[in-house]
């Protein structure tokens, strides 16, 4: 049964292909957030193990927010990984484990993705499809985002100055 919500079924069906491939972004960047925790090595290996807990654990609640956005939306959720890849805008490519820092490159370039893609989407979900619901639900999702994405940051930084500090100390 389709909900009677006051959108039209057409502009249900945008955002409900916006919001799986949002999904699909998010359950990417999940599989690679746990991979990095799974694999992460180094001097700061319990911090970074612990913040990339922290992190899938909010990506697996966001991608069951989503998928059940879609749902409330009267539309289904994409569920295969095969799915998911169709429509991600982010990239599976092999991580360089020997480096912490690539590691955490890695995932703050495909946050801060997807926070210009919601950025990019936001506008027409609300003023194109009428549905300022989902426009506030994803607004929140990228606000998620940003704040990983400093933290994320502010972790290269630290290792970029610590491995900065080691040469010098080094060099003496």
């Amino acid at each position: 049964m389709k909900p009677i919500i006051g959108i039209p079924d057409h502009n249900l069906e945008e955002v409900a292909t916006l919001l799986n491939t949002l999904l699909a972004d998010e359950y990417v960047l999940f599989t690679k957030t746990r991979n990095a925790h799974w694999n992460i090595t180094g001097m700061s290996f319990y911090e970074m193990h612990k913040l990339f807990q922290a992190q899938y654990e909010a990506l697996d609640v966001m991608i069951d927010d989503i998928a059940e956005r879609v749902r409330s939306i009267g539309h289904f959720a994409l569920g295969s990984l095969k799915d998911f890849l169709s429509v991600t805008n982010l990239t599976e490519e092999k991580d360089d484990f020997s480096s912490s820092e690539q590691m955490i490159q890695s995932l703050l370039n495909d946050h801060e993705t997807i926070v210009r893609m919601i950025r990019n989407d936001i506008i027409p979900i609300s003023d194109k499809y009428k549905d300022l619901g989902t426009a506030d639900f994803v607004t929140g999702i990228m606000e998620q985002h940003e704040k990983i994405s400093w933290m994320l940051r502010s972790s290269v930084y630290y290792i970029k100055t610590e491995c900065e500090s080691s040469k010098s100390a080094s060099k003496q």
